[in-house]
């Protein structure tokens, strides 16, 4: 092999003064020089010796440029002097190219990394995409499935309400036209639904959907809000659906309390006196306060520590739970009744929804009343922090009202309630779990469950309420006291009654068989005074 050094030898006249390119020059070459042709050939193993103190530096620039770095078979060593035969503006080509090759290799190695940055950006983009379908894979499934699961709970007569206490179970809307029998309200029906003596008993799950939809209508919330009708029917289902088959907390209970807020409404003339947004919130917290309940307090949740009590904390587990199916339900667009209101306004009937929502944990009952007791004789309906108070105040009357009904209205759900206490403790004794005596059914009765709720709860409560509204002494004050008489008088025929039988044989003991006689005798008299 031979290498042909060519013009390339100049590059030493570049740092060379004249008398140095004098001295140097080319002192042996190894083997025969080849014929020159334009420039100096070399044989293999051949070596050029160069003297002088630039040697090393064009021997870099050499070997950069010419690769001889990469030849094994030649060597250039600094022992003797060079000669610069050419001129110097080729130095300043070589160089040039030099430069020009480096500027190249950069620009190459920059194209490369921005080239290698796209191609992660795309690659990160299509596995973006990938996960986007598999997801929309899966809740098309999880959608399917749904939907074959509410085309069978159809046929039943009472649905059974999907269980929210899972993730992996959404709820899906129905997608159909609302056809639940659509119930004509006569007008002596509405002017009773406006009512507290409003009898909750009598009406089937469809008339019951039928008077919440015309509350909405009556409120004017559904002209005021854009409300759409077939959505509001939607809804009105899938809240139906959500309510569980408890003894106590079902679709009934939502619907008495939401009724007692529409009746309150009227009897207090709150559209006169706070915002329709405020209305709005208050109806729909009533409609949503117990969806989805358990039928298991609070109580129960933590002390068995439930997946409920793990994920709120132990802090309201049962509320919180509420708030969070009511705005699941919102989330599917057939049932969105608020899909025409801006933003900013949904915003806060979300947030007062939601603290209406959580006022209703009895565990707060304290906090609450006490806080509006403070306000209530220097009241400003155009105070914030005062209206909302109220509202807290107003959906725990009603949420706990149902002494405020006639005895005829009120009295069942005292069993239904008891129903459901006895259950859980049924179940705490089996857990090993603490049992609340007002819950034990070995040692509650209605009477006993029923006088302190009333003296100490519900009585202060209403009375409070009732120095902003003083219309509601009649309608809803005094049935408590009355209420609150008749449990204490059937404690007195217990009483008398359990002593009775306490009395050995033969040692009977005629004053409390005629103290029992006599209560007996007093009651019936006050039921025919009342008719």
């Amino acid at each position: 092999m031979i290498i042909k050094l060519g013009d390339h030898l100049n590059v030493c006249k570049a740092f060379c003064s004249a008398s140095e390119k004098n001295r140097l020059h080319v002192i042996k070459a190894k083997e025969n020089s080849c014929e020159r042709l334009g420039g100096i050939y070399f044989r293999p193993h051949s070596w050029l010796s160069i003297l002088g103190a630039i040697g090393l530096i064009i021997f870099s620039l050499l070997t950069s440029y010419l690769g001889w770095a990469l030849c094994p078979f030649y060597s250039l060593t600094a022992i003797g002097r060079c000669v610069c035969v050419y001129k110097e503006e080729l130095f300043q080509n070589v160089l040039s190219q030099v430069a020009e090759q480096f500027s190249r290799a950069f620009r190459i190695n920059e194209l490369k990394a921005e080239v290698s940055n796209r191609l992660a950006m795309l690659e990160k983009r299509v596995e973006l995409e990938g996960l986007k379908v598999v997801e929309i894979e899966k809740c098309r499934s999880d959608i399917q499935k749904l939907r074959e699961e509410m085309a069978s709970r159809s046929h039943r007569s009472v649905a059974v309400n999907p269980s929210f206490l899972d993730d992996s179970k959404k709820l899906t809307p129905r997608r159909d036209v609302p056809s639940y029998p659509k119930y004509h309200l006569s007008q002596e029906t509405v002017e009773a639904l406006r009512k507290p003596t409003f009898d909750v008993w009598q009406w089937e799950p469809n008339e019951m959907l039928s008077c919440l939809e015309h509350m909405y209508h009556d409120l004017g919330l559904v002209t005021d809000f854009s409300i759409n009708p077939i959505t509001l029917k939607r809804w009105l289902l899938c809240i139906h659906d959500n309510y569980r088959n408890n003894p106590f907390h079902n679709f009934r209970h939502c619907f008495c309390v939401t009724q007692m807020m529409y009746s309150m409404i009227h009897l207090c003339r709150l559209q006169e006196k706070i915002t329709q947004m405020d209305i709005l919130v208050l109806l729909t917290a009533a409609v949503c306060h117990d969806l989805d309940h358990p039928g298991y307090n609070n109580t129960y949740q933590i002390n068995a520590r439930t997946e409920l009590a793990v994920r709120y904390n132990d802090i309201s587990p049962l509320e919180n739970h509420h708030c969070a199916v009511a705005f699941q339900i919102f989330s599917q667009p057939d049932c969105n009744i608020f899909s025409s209101i801006d933003p900013e306004t949904f915003k806060l009937i979300r947030q007062g929804t939601i603290t209406l929502i959580l006022a209703t944990d009895m565990a707060r009952h304290g906090e609450i009343v006490d806080s509006f007791k403070q306000i209530v004789d220097v009241f400003d309906f155009s105070n914030e922090e005062h209206v909302t108070c109220l509202k807290m105040v107003l959906i725990k009357c009603c949420d706990i009202s149902n002494e405020v009904r006639p005895t005829e209205v009120a009295e069942p759900w005292v069993d239904c309630l008891l129903e459901e206490y006895f259950m859980q403790s049924d179940r705490e004794k089996l857990e090993g779990l603490p049992v609340a005596p007002f819950m034990d059914r070995e040692k509650v009765t209605k009477p006993t469950a029923q006088i302190g709720f009333i003296k100490f709860v519900l009585i202060p409560m209403f009375e409070t309420v009732e120095k902003l509204f003083p219309e509601i002494e009649e309608a809803m004050v005094q049935p408590l006291r009355e209420s609150r008489d008749r449990y204490e008088e059937l404690k007195q025929i217990e009483d008398a009654t359990r002593e009775v039988r306490a009395t050995p044989e033969g040692c009977f003991d005629w004053s409390a068989e005629l103290l029992l006689a006599a209560i007996i005798s007093h009651l019936r008299f006050r039921q025919v005074n009342k008719m």
